[in-house]
């Protein structure tokens, strides 16, 4: 009876998509108040039947409900209570139904938050998040509904793939996917614009939070998912360059690259054609990744299904969206009403400059990834493009993007002179260059300290543009505090997100330090590594509720004294006939000891044995940029009191 439910929840929920899709563009179009004014309950509508339906799969799982196929094929007995929640979202249907509730969340956000929107531009922008939500469910409906009925139902389940029984199951998914479904929300302002054919201060202010919002949840996806690579994969490493990892970066890029261009739009009103096409192109890359998680044509621990009859549904509705929002920014970009002019050397220049290098960034990934692909349906040769190319490809144009951010934010708005912001900046430099000289006296020569003297500049001069406008060491104590006290929240979020990234490098300059050891170890061997003692105390058996464990227990010691009691374990897992690692770590919040328990042999193990140098600053950093985005969004400013929309000139709208 429940998964009827949600099944039956599952389709209303598909039918007041279109209802939402249709209804509120015609009236929109006829200025119809009636039809403009159906937009958030029919929004809202939705939500509450995705919610439902989106329940009724979770209870099933929990249930253990085995006439369901898809909880048949990734749930078991056996399965701890969390991973039977998690698992709800863990596989393909699932995933799409989680998809499909977070899209219908951000819809009734809009209804819900844009009360002060214009009631044309409101509906038109619940109207296009209708659409691109009753795509994905007709898909759901179609080509992957998590309520088939499977019949005679098994008395246990095949179990979920062990990788994803892990707690992160719990935040990753949910948070990266309300990043890349939070992009479709600057996407239909950007269509709604295009369709009411005007773009001003006010459309810009409206855009940038929604816009920032999905950003840090991306951000946070992203990082969240690196962690749990490197605790769970058992390799230590924290980013591969996989096509799936790829992927993933692309729209955090061009998301990167919209929410400054935003900025350009509220505070000058120009950029905005530029700003309008990232919008579009940064949800585009978001749904682009999902057609190459699902489409069965990369070959990836991310990927979900192998299925080309997915891909080609997933293909196609690609196809309406992307090709569909770029005909209509053919038609419209060229009507709409030209921005401020700016200098070249002004704030704006510097932004427009980022925003450049961030999309060649993303060209170069897309380059990369997409590639070997073209190479074997083409020409019919197998390559793969791994990470140096990338490595070759990517860093060097972070070198200027790192340089504009500090820069950016002291120059002036329209017109500025090089020379007076790099004088704001001359006390940052001198401290960047001595931190590269004095790592280079080390073990970081060459790269990781040019890499630790960026990190340095980019923590120190995103304070910069405080520092300046406080006054610091320039009038008193006293007066600098109140001028700190009367800055904007949003001045002091993009100083925290600037710095994030600042961390984030001089952790993965640290990592690029770290020493790995693999020995072969039989209970008592001790090895000394990385300045550590480590030695194997034993070997034992354990048993999971749906794995057996072998499990090592390490003594760590450094100078005669205990440092920790670390233990690593392989976990076979009969049902799924997998087995997987666990690290053991141990983190000072400066270095990271990393153990892994290798293959048996007779009476030994193979041991590795890793020392990674400030690899917790790679999420640190990720959490104070996704911080420091909060931060803004705090700003009552950012949040509200959008200017007035400005009277339309002659000729500057479509009619």
């Amino acid at each position: 009876m429940i998964p009827e439910l949600g099944h039956f929840a599952l389709a209303l929920a598909c039918a007041l998509a279109l209802a939402q899709t249709a209804l509120p563009i015609w009236g929109a179009h006829r200025n119809d108040a009636r039809l403009m004014a159906a937009a958030p309950a029919l929004a809202v509508g939705q939500l509450l039947a995705l919610a439902t339906s989106f329940g009724a799969l979770v209870w099933s799982s929990v249930a253990d409900d085995f006439s369901v196929l898809n909880v048949a094929e990734n749930s078991h007995t056996l399965k701890p209570l969390l991973y039977k929640v998690t698992g709800a979202w863990g596989n393909h249907e699932g995933s799409i139904l989680l998809w499909a509730l977070i899209l219908a969340l951000c819809g009734g956000a809009v209804a819900a938050f844009g009360r002060g929107l214009p009631s044309a531009l409101r509906a038109r922008v619940i109207g296009v998040l209708g659409g691109s939500s009753a795509g994905f469910l007709l898909f759901a409906l179609l080509a992957s509904n998590p309520f088939n009925r499977l019949w005679p139902p098994p008395f246990d389940g095949r179990d979920m793939n062990p990788l994803l029984q892990d707690p992160g199951l719990a935040f990753h998914p949910p948070i990266l996917y309300a990043g890349y479904v939070g992009f479709a929300v600057p996407f239909a302002f950007a269509v709604a614009a295009l369709l009411e054919g005007r773009i001003d201060a006010a459309w810009g202010r409206w855009v940038r939070p929604w816009t920032l919002a999905s950003w840090c949840l991306l951000t946070m996806g992203i990082a969240l998912g690196s962690w749990w690579a490197y605790y769970v994969l058992g390799w230590g490493g924290f980013w591969f360059w996989d096509p799936v990892e790829n992927a993933s970066l692309l729209p955090w890029l061009t998301g990167t690259a919209l929410l400054h261009s935003a900025i350009v739009v509220e505070k000058r009103e120009a950029l905005k054609v530029w700003t309008v096409l990232l919008a579009i192109g940064t949800f585009s890359l978001s749904l682009s990744g999902t057609f190459l998680v699902r489409s069965g044509i990369l070959n990836s621990v991310h990927a979900f299904a192998n299925d080309p009859t997915r891909g080609v549904f997933i293909l196609g509705l690609l196809g309406i969206v992307i090709g569909g929002s770029l005909l209509l920014f053919a038609f419209r970009a060229p009507a709409l009403a030209p921005g401020g002019l700016f200098a070249p050397l002004s704030r704006e220049g510097a932004l427009v400059l980022n925003n450049v290098l961030l999309c060649s960034m993303a060209a170069v990934v897309i380059t990369g990834t997409m590639y070997p692909l073209f190479a074997d349906f083409v020409l019919g040769s197998k390559i793969s493009v791994g990470a140096p190319f990338f490595n070759a490809t990517v860093l060097p144009l972070c070198v200027p993007v790192f340089a504009a951010m500090i820069v950016a934010p002291t120059m002036a708005w329209k017109r500025a002179q090089l020379a007076p912001a790099l004088m704001r900046l001359w006390w940052a430099a001198v401290a960047a260059l001595a931190v590269g000289i004095v790592a280079s006296l080390g073990p970081a020569r060459g790269m990781p300290a040019l890499a630790f003297a960026g990190a340095a500049w980019l923590i120190l001069g995103s304070f910069a543009e405080v520092i300046e406008r406080v006054r610091l060491f320039r009038v008193s104590m006293g007066d600098s505090l109140a001028r700190l006290r009367g800055l904007r929240l949003s001045m002091f979020g993009a100083a925290l997100g600037h710095a994030g990234m600042g961390v984030l490098v001089a952790g993965v300059a640290g990592m690029s330090l770290a020493t790995q050891q693999v020995v072969l170890m039989r209970p008592g061997d001790t090895v000394q590594s990385a300045g550590y003692s480590w030695t194997l105390e034993g070997l034992r058996n354990e048993a999971g509720p749906n794995y057996a464990a072998r499990v090592a227990t390490m003594r760590l010691e450094r100078d005669g004294r205990l440092v920790a009691i670390m233990q690593p374990s392989r976990r076979t897992f009969p049902v799924q006939r997998m087995t997987t690692t666990e690290a053991a770590i141990r983190t000072n919040g400066m270095a990271d000891l990393y153990v892994v328990l290798g293959e048996e042999r007779d009476d030994a193990a193979i041991m590795r044995l890793n020392y990674n140098p400030l690899a917790p600053w790679i999420w640190l950093g990720a959490l104070v940029m996704a911080m420091g985005g909060g931060l803004s969004l705090l700003d009552r400013r950012t949040r509200v009191g959008a200017p007035a929309r400005a009277a339309v000139r002659p000729g500057s709208a479509i009619a």
